[in-house]
């Protein structure tokens, strides 16, 4: 596996080494160990998996109090994927980092706690799957704008616009929404 740090305690590509032949492939998508030592001591405790198609934007998402890391990826499709840095403290507050995620390359994305996430699908479906370190608290949900000029995010948009939810659309602008101390 190769960790490729986006920024200093932030967001890491993840992208591993795929055996294949004519039988098919093989990789290792998660260790422990080496996840550790490249990305911090967390421990997962919840895996979620959604399918999309073209267009469909979610996002961003975070947890204030009970913050998730999230360790993201695409088995069916393509995205790209978004995250944005709301840690007050961090030398990276304010700065969004976007990678394209698919079932070719099969790069994962490590979205450390502290950070608002979303994507949108590229393809004609997606399948995302992701693996996070607190469990979901609809409570604590918050959601900043996707589309917040403050952020200056270079979304791949389709031309008929991004499908998306009604709480999404309520997203909060950065400067109204809260953020980690």
């Amino acid at each position: 596996m190769e960790f490729t740090v986006l920024a200093p305690n932030g967001p890491v590509l993840l992208t591993p080494q795929v055996l294949g032949d004519e039988r098919g492939f093989f990789l290792e998508t998660f260790r422990q160990n080496e996840f550790e030592s490249h990305c911090g001591p967390y421990t997962f405790v919840q895996d979620n998996h959604s399918k999309s198609r073209l267009g469909v934007l979610r996002g961003m998402h975070y947890q204030l109090v009970a913050p998730q890391g999230k360790l993201v990826r695409v088995t069916l499709g393509q995205v790209y994927d978004v995250v944005v840095d709301l840690r007050v403290s961090s030398p990276t507050f304010g700065k969004s980092f976007g990678a394209l995620l698919d079932d070719q390359q099969r790069r994962m994305l490590w979205v450390p706690p502290g950070f608002a996430h979303g994507f949108i699908v590229t393809s004609p479906e997606a399948e995302f799957l992701y693996k996070c370190t607190a469990y979901y608290a609809p409570d604590d949900e918050h959601c900043l704008r996707w589309d917040d000029p403050a952020l200056g995010i270079d979304w791949p948009l389709p031309a008929s616009g991004p499908i998306v939810s009604a709480k999404d659309r309520q997203g909060l602008s950065f400067d109204a929404c809260p953020k980690y101390r």
